[in-house]
């Protein structure tokens, strides 16, 4: 008999005994602990963990019983289920519109369905409304109240994947912990070289050869979260910058694309704070 397996997230003002109070709720509901990871950053606790149910478990009451839980231990908890129904997939981003245009191009080929596009602006408004898909602006300029918004954006839409498309924005561990393994960035360089928003100029300035793309599952620490796939292609001394972030942006999308795809077909795990790429997807 296949297993269950529940994703916990848990967020919320670090104390004692928490980790034991959502760990132990799970024994008591028959389950395996099969992952455990936890982090405090000034106060805030985040904590994920999976839990495998080798007999039938009634998921609905599951959910209901934990978040019946997290109010009274006033945390913030969502649950993550491996199924093979469709995926709800979210895309953030800001202006740059190539990364949006290819992944919408390219939608059918997705083991998901696009479910909302959220931006820092309107700029790409038109975009989603000729693809008919719903277009939401989060303009806060406080990236805390941005979060909230997208948060609830996120819980409205059901959201299992959420990739950020040119996303110009640094996520909060507040975010970033309750999708673990569920955000994928595009970076414009071969991290772990030139990390940061100026990607295309230091490797301009400083005469490389060969520039690359990264894409990479989001962490806590900016552009250090495990890399899912790089490509790269070469530069000629005469290539101006802008030709050369031309050719980057080109390739960013289509590296995003292919990360999205991996990640949707089960082909992608994370062990060790790196990225194993199974040799059969879960179908």
């Amino acid at each position: 008999m296949k297993k269950t397996v529940i994703g916990i997230t848990v967020v919320g003002k670090d104390r004692e005994g928490i980790v034991a109070v959502f760990t132990n709720f799970a024994f008591s509901k028959g389950g395996n602990i099969e992952k455990v990871n936890q982090n405090v950053i000034k106060g805030l606790f985040g904590m994920y963990l999976e839990a495998s149910f080798s007999k039938t478990i009634d998921v609905k009451k599951f959910d209901s019983e934990i978040k019946s839980l997290a109010k009274k231990e006033q945390m913030d908890v969502s649950t993550h289920h491996e199924t093979n129904s469709q995926k709800n997939i979210a895309l953030l981003v800001t202006k740059e519109p190539l990364c949006l245009e290819t992944i919408l191009a390219n939608s059918k080929s997705l083991k998901g369905k696009i479910s909302v596009i959220i931006g820092t602006e309107k700029t790409l408004e038109p975009i989603a409304k000729k693809a008919e898909i719903p277009f939401v602006a989060v303009e806060e300029k406080i990236q805390q109240d941005a979060e909230e918004k997208i948060i609830q954006i996120c819980k409205k839409y059901n959201v299992d994947l959420i990739a950020l498309a040119r996303y110009m924005r640094i996520l909060s561990p507040n975010f970033v912990w309750r999708y673990p393994n569920r955000i994928i960035n595009i970076h414009p360089s071969l991290l772990p070289a030139f990390p940061g928003a100026m990607a295309y100029a230091q490797a301009f300035e400083r005469g490389t050869k060969i520039i690359g793309v990264t894409s990479h599952y989001v962490t806590e620490n900016l552009d250090q979260g495990p890399i899912i796939l790089q490509d790269s292609f070469k530069v000629n001394p005469n290539d101006t910058l802008e030709k050369i972030k031309a050719s980057g942006q080109k390739l960013e999308a289509e590296t995003l694309l292919k990360a999205m795809k991996m990640h949707l077909e089960n082909k992608l795990e994370v062990r060790w704070r790196k990225v194993h790429i199974k040799s059969k997807g879960i179908r």
